[in-house]
């Protein structure tokens, strides 16, 4: 007896969900292009309001410091999708060690003789990217925006004690531009500007409270490895 239509379609699909799409998204991770980058520059804060739960409040002003131990520095890893229609999309995971010190007249002003984030800011975040490759010229301007966590190392020194720990200090805004130049098929430079708006809630001695939004600015210089 010949078999119906619709055995034959429905050995087709069987086929089809077996084979072929087992294969689809095996030729679509093989097509995936993968990028770990690591990068450095000069980064800067401007000033910023800190609330103390057990003092006045007062307004910090931020040195950088970008290329003295602990330097600024970060690293990166993108996945640019395989999509066909979304060639362009790509998300990162992008990891920051900003840092800030708070200045002379800040400490002047709160009555505390060391305050600073600068075993870092430590941000942590997550990215959707998308990139506009100039053809034939291996030039690839790129921006971005995303959203994670600050881990600040807490340095808190006045009359009543002295924080030095790390902490989980919220959440942290991030978006990014920037222009990458690939020069073979591996590898690639590129520069950045890339902003965070970190939003940091922590404890300090003597079971008080510190609240702050430091804002980064970056102007970033990096390699990438692609494959």
């Amino acid at each position: 007896m010949r078999p119906s239509l619709f055995s034959l379609l429905k050995s087709h699909a069987a086929r089809l969900a077996l084979v072929g799409i087992p294969a689809m998204i095996i030729g679509t991770a093989a097509h995936a292009e993968m990028a770990i980058s690591v990068y450095g520059g000069l980064q800067g804060a401007p000033h910023s309001d800190v609330e103390v739960s057990d003092q006045p409040d007062f307004t910090a002003g931020w040195e950088g410091n970008s290329f003295e131990m602990p330097l600024y520095l970060g690293a990166r890893g993108t996945w640019w999708s395989a999509i066909d229609s979304m060639p362009d999309l790509g998300f990162s995971i992008d990891y920051t060690h900003a840092k800030v010190y708070a200045d002379d007249e800040t400490l002047a002003k709160s009555g505390w003789s060391h305050f600073e984030f600068t075993d870092g800011l430590n941000m942590v975040t997550l990215n959707a990217l998308y990139r506009f490759p100039i053809e034939n010229t291996g030039v690839t301007p790129y921006v971005g925006a995303g959203a994670g966590v600050n881990i600040p190392h807490v340095e808190v020194t006045r009359a009543s004690g002295k924080t030095s720990e790390y902490q989980l200090g919220g959440a942290t805004l991030q978006i990014q531009a920037g222009i990458d130049y690939k020069f073979n098929d591996q590898w690639s430079v590129f520069t950045e500007y890339k902003g965070n708006y970190s939003m940091i809630d922590a404890d300090i001695d003597n079971g008080a409270s510190l609240k702050t939004d430091v804002i980064t600015n970056a102007v970033n210089f990096g390699i990438s490895y692609h494959f």
